[in-house]
């Protein structure tokens, strides 16, 4: 794509996995950058970043995966225990994608189900990772763990259902979701990226709405995505409670972002449950978006991520 402009596009065979990736071109004779990893959320792939990559290609080395299940990596199906679409796994992935670039350490930023894969990638892998940031995601146990019939936690289950209909086992979220009819799953992407706080779709490029379109609406996506879910609802839990048993934590530096308009700010106190998984400083702000921030507001993200990172 043209609009990538001083990027390169490959599929890295890593882990069992079709990993595709964009990430800038090596020229020769330019200064050593530092790597960024940039991984993206549910329902979209890579190009959320790129308003954001734009700014920072001066900076940076910039790699931007689309994570297992979603835009061009591969749609397995989901093994039983759903481990293959762990965030534990999914982070081997992305280690693995940085060994094939030649990276060793990295600066990792990850908003929405990227953000739960970085969280993962930084308690796993602590001497690959320099500074970690997530974006519009509370900590998932905290998340799953508080959810009751009372509020606010009711109101969480409302504005998130999808969280509890996607655990479903297969194929019934799929269907429903629209595997069957991809006008349907058109339809329920467009409801996603309009909502959380996001006000519509105004704020998304047209070349980015094509491809989360091209690779969200057909059956394998579906079922993957679900898979991730379904994943985040049981493994991922056993994973983050073994953690916590043994008081493992973020060693790095954490920059927590959320949007002002979403589910996070409303619900949840992010700074406070960072911070409990952090042993390092957390900084953080709310930004004036809802939960797509980098697409809604790519300037104030990547100012924010050129200080805390540079």
């Amino acid at each position: 794509m043209s609009w990538f402009e001083g990027f390169e596009t490959r599929s890295f065979e890593v882990n069992g996995a079709s990993i595709a990736a964009r990430f800038s071109k090596v020229i020769p004779g330019d200064p050593l950058r530092p790597a960024l990893l940039l991984l993206h959320g549910f329902p979209e792939s890579h190009v959320m970043w790129h308003r954001v990559a734009k700014l920072l290609a001066p900076h940076f080395f910039l790699v931007m995966p689309d994570l297992r299940g979603y835009g061009d990596s591969s749609k397995t199906a989901g093994l039983p225990d759903h481990s293959n679409y762990s965030k534990r796994n999914m982070a081997h992935d992305m280690t693995a994608l940085m060994d094939a670039l030649g990276v060793g350490t990295f600066f990792l930023c990850g908003h929405d189900r990227g953000g739960r894969v970085a969280h993962r990638l930084a308690l796993d892998h602590p001497a690959r990772v320099k500074k970690l940031c997530v974006l519009d995601i509370a900590p998932t146990l905290d998340m799953y763990d508080g959810t009751s019939m009372t509020a606010p936690y009711m109101q969480f289950a409302r504005a998130y259902y999808h969280w509890f209909h996607m655990l479903q086992p297969s194929p019934l979220p799929e269907i429903m979701m629209g595997a069957n009819h991809p006008e349907t799953a058109k339809a329920y992407l467009h409801a996603k990226l309009g909502g959380w706080g996001s006000e519509g779709l105004g704020y998304i490029e047209a070349e980015a709405l094509t491809e989360y379109e091209r690779c969200f609406c057909n059956p394998e996506a579906l079922h993957a995505a679900c898979e991730d879910y379904r994943a985040a609802a049981s493994i991922d839990l056993d994973h983050d409670r073994e953690s916590r048993a043994r008081g493992e934590k973020v060693r790095c530096g954490m920059l927590v972002l959320w949007g002002e308009r979403g589910v996070v700010n409303r619900l949840f106190d992010p700074m406070a449950l960072w911070q409990a998984q952090c042993s390092g400083v957390v900084l953080g702000h709310a930004m004036a978006s809802g939960h797509f921030i980098p697409e809604e507001q790519p300037q104030a993200t990547a100012d924010a991520l050129l200080r805390f990172f540079r």
